[in-house]
Protein backbone atom coordinates (compact mmCIF):
# COMPACT_ATOMS: atom_id res chain seq x y z
CA UNK A 1 0.00 0.00 0.00
CA UNK A 2 1.08 3.46 -0.55
CA UNK A 3 1.55 5.11 3.08
CA UNK A 4 0.80 8.60 1.93
CA UNK A 5 -1.92 9.61 0.07
CA UNK A 6 -5.28 9.35 0.04
CA UNK A 7 -6.68 7.62 3.83
CA UNK A 8 -3.55 5.64 4.22
CA UNK A 9 -1.23 5.45 7.29
CA UNK A 10 0.90 8.15 7.29
CA UNK A 11 -1.34 10.46 5.15
CA UNK A 12 -2.65 13.51 7.10
CA UNK A 13 -6.24 11.99 7.56
CA UNK A 14 -5.60 8.26 8.12
CA UNK A 15 -8.77 5.65 8.51
CA UNK A 16 -10.38 5.47 12.09
CA UNK A 17 -11.22 1.92 11.13
CA UNK A 18 -8.44 0.46 13.62
CA UNK A 19 -7.44 -0.62 16.43
CA UNK A 20 -4.48 1.57 17.32
CA UNK A 21 -3.04 5.26 17.77
CA UNK A 22 -0.77 7.09 16.03
CA UNK A 23 0.94 9.44 18.50
CA UNK A 24 2.49 12.27 16.87
CA UNK A 25 1.58 15.02 14.65
CA UNK A 26 -1.18 15.01 11.17
CA UNK A 27 1.80 15.64 9.12
CA UNK A 28 4.11 12.57 9.20
CA UNK A 29 7.92 11.82 8.00
CA UNK A 30 9.20 8.20 7.48
CA UNK A 31 12.80 8.04 6.05
CA UNK A 32 13.69 4.42 4.68
CA UNK A 33 16.67 3.14 2.34
CA UNK A 34 15.75 3.09 -1.78
CA UNK A 35 17.16 -1.43 -2.45
CA UNK A 36 18.61 -0.39 -5.56
CA UNK A 37 21.09 2.09 -7.61
CA UNK A 38 19.99 5.27 -8.79
CA UNK A 39 21.50 7.23 -11.37
CA UNK A 40 20.54 10.67 -12.84
CA UNK A 41 22.07 11.63 -16.25
CA UNK A 42 21.95 15.50 -17.61
CA UNK A 43 23.81 17.12 -20.23
CA UNK A 44 25.29 13.77 -21.10
CA UNK A 45 27.32 13.87 -17.57
CA UNK A 46 26.20 11.36 -14.86
CA UNK A 47 25.21 13.72 -11.95
CA UNK A 48 24.00 11.24 -9.24
CA UNK A 49 24.84 7.53 -8.76
CA UNK A 50 23.72 6.14 -5.44
CA UNK A 51 23.34 3.08 -3.83
CA UNK A 52 22.48 4.76 -0.28
CA UNK A 53 19.13 6.06 -1.86
CA UNK A 54 16.57 7.34 0.87
CA UNK A 55 13.33 7.56 0.19
CA UNK A 56 11.55 10.41 2.16
CA UNK A 57 7.20 9.22 2.67
CA UNK A 58 5.97 12.12 3.48
CA UNK A 59 1.94 13.23 4.26
CA UNK A 60 -0.09 13.69 1.09
CA UNK A 61 3.14 13.75 -1.30
CA UNK A 62 4.39 11.18 -3.33
CA UNK A 63 8.15 10.09 -1.91
CA UNK A 64 10.90 11.77 -2.75
CA UNK A 65 14.40 10.29 -2.92
CA UNK A 66 17.31 11.99 -0.90
CA UNK A 67 20.75 10.68 -1.21
CA UNK A 68 24.25 11.32 0.62
CA UNK A 69 25.52 14.68 -0.39
CA UNK A 70 29.02 12.51 -1.32
CA UNK A 71 27.10 10.82 -4.57
CA UNK A 72 26.36 13.89 -6.23
CA UNK A 73 28.89 15.46 -8.47
CA UNK A 74 29.65 18.50 -6.56
CA UNK A 75 32.09 19.97 -9.62
CA UNK A 76 28.85 20.01 -11.37
CA UNK A 77 26.73 22.25 -8.61
CA UNK A 78 26.60 25.98 -8.02
CA UNK A 79 24.79 27.17 -4.80
CA UNK A 80 22.07 29.84 -5.33
CA UNK A 81 20.07 32.35 -3.37
CA UNK A 82 17.30 30.58 -3.74
CA UNK A 83 15.76 29.13 -0.37
CA UNK A 84 12.42 27.81 0.80
CA UNK A 85 11.06 27.27 3.89
CA UNK A 86 9.03 23.86 5.09
CA UNK A 87 7.59 23.94 8.63
CA UNK A 88 8.09 19.83 9.18
CA UNK A 89 11.70 19.76 7.69
CA UNK A 90 13.14 23.64 8.09
CA UNK A 91 14.72 26.09 5.76
CA UNK A 92 16.34 24.69 2.28
CA UNK A 93 19.47 25.80 0.39
CA UNK A 94 19.75 25.08 -3.46
CA UNK A 95 21.88 24.43 -6.13
CA UNK A 96 22.26 24.55 -9.94
CA UNK A 97 23.50 21.76 -11.87
CA UNK A 98 25.27 23.13 -14.79
CA UNK A 99 26.85 20.69 -17.68
CA UNK A 100 28.81 22.24 -20.87
CA UNK A 101 26.97 25.34 -20.70
CA UNK A 102 23.53 23.66 -20.04
CA UNK A 103 21.96 24.56 -16.71
CA UNK A 104 19.13 23.21 -14.23
CA UNK A 105 18.42 26.19 -11.95
CA UNK A 106 18.09 25.61 -8.61
CA UNK A 107 17.82 21.68 -9.12
CA UNK A 108 19.43 20.74 -6.04
CA UNK A 109 18.14 21.09 -2.68
CA UNK A 110 19.61 20.09 0.63
CA UNK A 111 18.70 20.74 4.45
CA UNK A 112 21.36 21.86 6.15
CA UNK A 113 20.50 22.55 9.52
CA UNK A 114 16.90 20.83 9.41
CA UNK A 115 14.86 20.93 12.36
CA UNK A 116 15.18 18.40 14.81
CA UNK A 117 12.67 16.62 14.23
CA UNK A 118 14.23 15.20 10.72
CA UNK A 119 17.57 15.76 11.92
CA UNK A 120 18.36 12.60 9.87
CA UNK A 121 18.16 14.92 6.74
CA UNK A 122 21.18 16.33 7.08
CA UNK A 123 24.16 15.74 4.53
CA UNK A 124 21.58 14.50 2.14
CA UNK A 125 20.60 16.51 -1.28
CA UNK A 126 17.33 15.84 -3.35
CA UNK A 127 16.88 16.98 -6.85
CA UNK A 128 13.84 17.76 -8.96
CA UNK A 129 13.05 14.87 -11.06
CA UNK A 130 12.35 17.06 -14.13
CA UNK A 131 14.89 18.63 -14.18
CA UNK A 132 17.48 15.69 -14.86
CA UNK A 133 17.34 14.15 -18.61
CA UNK A 134 16.91 10.68 -17.21
CA UNK A 135 16.57 8.78 -15.11
CA UNK A 136 18.11 4.89 -13.99
CA UNK A 137 16.53 2.35 -11.50
CA UNK A 138 19.43 0.01 -11.95
CA UNK A 139 19.93 0.08 -15.50
CA UNK A 140 16.44 0.72 -16.26
CA UNK A 141 15.39 4.12 -17.40
CA UNK A 142 12.46 5.06 -15.55
CA UNK A 143 9.96 8.70 -16.31
CA UNK A 144 7.75 9.81 -13.99
CA UNK A 145 8.98 9.42 -10.49
CA UNK A 146 10.28 5.87 -9.02
CA UNK A 147 8.16 3.62 -7.55
CA UNK A 148 6.98 3.66 -4.15
CA UNK A 149 7.79 0.30 -2.41
CA UNK A 150 4.08 0.33 -1.25
CA UNK A 151 1.76 0.91 -4.09
CA UNK A 152 0.63 -1.52 -6.12
CA UNK A 153 -1.66 -2.25 -9.39
CA UNK A 154 -3.88 -5.07 -10.19
CA UNK A 155 -5.40 -5.41 -13.27
CA UNK A 156 -8.58 -8.61 -13.48
CA UNK A 157 -11.08 -9.01 -16.08
CA UNK A 158 -14.44 -8.47 -15.04
CA UNK A 159 -17.93 -9.38 -16.45
CA UNK A 160 -19.97 -7.07 -14.96
CA UNK A 161 -21.79 -4.43 -17.08
CA UNK A 162 -19.75 -1.52 -18.02
CA UNK A 163 -20.90 1.64 -19.95
CA UNK A 164 -19.69 4.64 -20.28
CA UNK A 165 -22.10 7.52 -21.14
CA UNK A 166 -21.82 11.10 -22.72
CA UNK A 167 -24.92 12.60 -21.71
CA UNK A 168 -27.87 10.82 -22.89
CA UNK A 169 -25.39 9.13 -25.58
CA UNK A 170 -24.05 5.72 -25.04
CA UNK A 171 -20.36 5.52 -25.66
CA UNK A 172 -19.20 2.38 -24.87
CA UNK A 173 -20.15 -0.80 -23.47
CA UNK A 174 -18.67 -3.86 -22.70
CA UNK A 175 -18.92 -6.98 -20.25
CA UNK A 176 -15.02 -7.75 -21.38
CA UNK A 177 -13.82 -5.04 -19.50
CA UNK A 178 -10.97 -5.08 -17.05
CA UNK A 179 -10.52 -3.35 -13.65
CA UNK A 180 -7.60 -1.89 -12.62
CA UNK A 181 -7.14 -1.37 -8.81
CA UNK A 182 -4.02 1.16 -7.58
CA UNK A 183 -3.13 2.25 -4.26
CA UNK A 184 -4.87 5.24 -3.07
CA UNK A 185 -6.64 5.97 -6.45
CA UNK A 186 -10.12 4.96 -7.57
CA UNK A 187 -10.53 1.63 -9.29
CA UNK A 188 -10.38 2.81 -12.96
CA UNK A 189 -12.47 0.22 -15.86
CA UNK A 190 -10.90 0.33 -19.57
CA UNK A 191 -12.95 -1.48 -22.26
CA UNK A 192 -12.08 -3.37 -24.84
CA UNK A 193 -11.60 -0.79 -28.47
CA UNK A 194 -14.29 -3.11 -30.24
CA UNK A 195 -16.71 -1.98 -27.57
CA UNK A 196 -16.27 1.39 -27.99
CA UNK A 197 -17.81 3.86 -30.73
CA UNK A 198 -14.38 4.65 -32.24
CA UNK A 199 -15.73 6.80 -34.84
CA UNK A 200 -16.82 9.08 -32.03
CA UNK A 201 -13.34 9.56 -31.11
CA UNK A 202 -10.84 12.09 -32.31
CA UNK A 203 -6.77 11.85 -31.89
CA UNK A 204 -4.98 14.29 -28.70
CA UNK A 205 -1.57 15.17 -28.64
CA UNK A 206 -1.88 14.78 -24.68
CA UNK A 207 0.90 11.99 -23.51
CA UNK A 208 1.02 11.22 -19.87
CA UNK A 209 3.44 9.17 -18.12
CA UNK A 210 3.17 6.63 -14.76
CA UNK A 211 5.93 4.84 -13.68
CA UNK A 212 3.78 1.68 -13.24
CA UNK A 213 1.57 1.78 -16.07
CA UNK A 214 4.11 3.15 -18.59
CA UNK A 215 3.20 6.24 -21.24
CA UNK A 216 -0.46 7.02 -22.04
CA UNK A 217 -2.08 8.64 -25.15
CA UNK A 218 -5.19 10.18 -25.46
CA UNK A 219 -8.29 10.67 -27.39
CA UNK A 220 -11.02 13.47 -27.60
CA UNK A 221 -14.50 12.34 -27.48
CA UNK A 222 -17.24 14.11 -30.45
CA UNK A 223 -20.68 13.93 -28.81
CA UNK A 224 -23.85 16.03 -30.18
CA UNK A 225 -22.97 18.01 -27.40
CA UNK A 226 -19.63 19.29 -29.04
CA UNK A 227 -16.08 17.81 -28.42
CA UNK A 228 -15.18 16.68 -24.78
CA UNK A 229 -11.00 17.03 -25.02
CA UNK A 230 -8.56 14.01 -23.53
CA UNK A 231 -12.01 12.13 -22.81
CA UNK A 232 -10.11 8.79 -23.32
CA UNK A 233 -6.41 7.39 -22.71
CA UNK A 234 -5.01 4.24 -23.20
CA UNK A 235 -1.13 2.49 -22.92
CA UNK A 236 0.38 1.19 -26.75
CA UNK A 237 2.78 -0.32 -24.51
CA UNK A 238 2.01 -0.93 -20.88
CA UNK A 239 4.66 -1.73 -18.76
CA UNK A 240 4.76 -5.57 -17.14
CA UNK A 241 2.24 -6.18 -14.33
CA UNK A 242 -0.29 -4.20 -16.20
CA UNK A 243 -0.29 -6.26 -19.68
CA UNK A 244 -3.90 -6.91 -19.14
CA UNK A 245 -4.87 -3.04 -20.44
CA UNK A 246 -3.15 -3.49 -23.53
CA UNK A 247 -5.78 -2.58 -26.31
CA UNK A 248 -7.83 -1.17 -23.90
CA UNK A 249 -9.52 2.47 -23.17
CA UNK A 250 -10.41 4.15 -20.17
CA UNK A 251 -12.70 7.09 -19.95
CA UNK A 252 -12.88 10.10 -17.39
CA UNK A 253 -13.61 13.36 -18.18
CA UNK A 254 -16.09 16.47 -16.88
CA UNK A 255 -19.15 15.47 -19.40
CA UNK A 256 -18.09 11.81 -18.79
CA UNK A 257 -20.19 9.40 -16.42
CA UNK A 258 -19.30 5.65 -16.31
CA UNK A 259 -21.93 2.83 -15.04
CA UNK A 260 -20.95 -0.38 -13.65
CA UNK A 261 -24.14 -2.69 -12.97
CA UNK A 262 -26.01 0.26 -13.62
CA UNK A 263 -24.73 1.90 -10.55
CA UNK A 264 -22.28 5.59 -11.65
CA UNK A 265 -18.80 5.83 -10.34
CA UNK A 266 -17.97 8.73 -8.19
Amino acid sequence: MSLTIGDRPLSSRPRDTVNYRIDGPAHRLLFEPFPRRVRAVFGGATVLDTTSGMLLHESNLLPQLYLPRDDVRGDLLTRTEHRTHCPFKGDASYWSVTVNGQAADNALWSYLDPLPEASWLRDHVALYWGSMDAWFDEDEEVAGHLRDPYQRVDVRATSRCVRVMAGDEVIAESRRAVVLSETGLPNRFYLPIDDVRSEALELSGTHTVCPYKGTASYRSLRTASGLIVDAAWYYPEPLDGVQGIRGYLCFAADGIETWVDGVALH
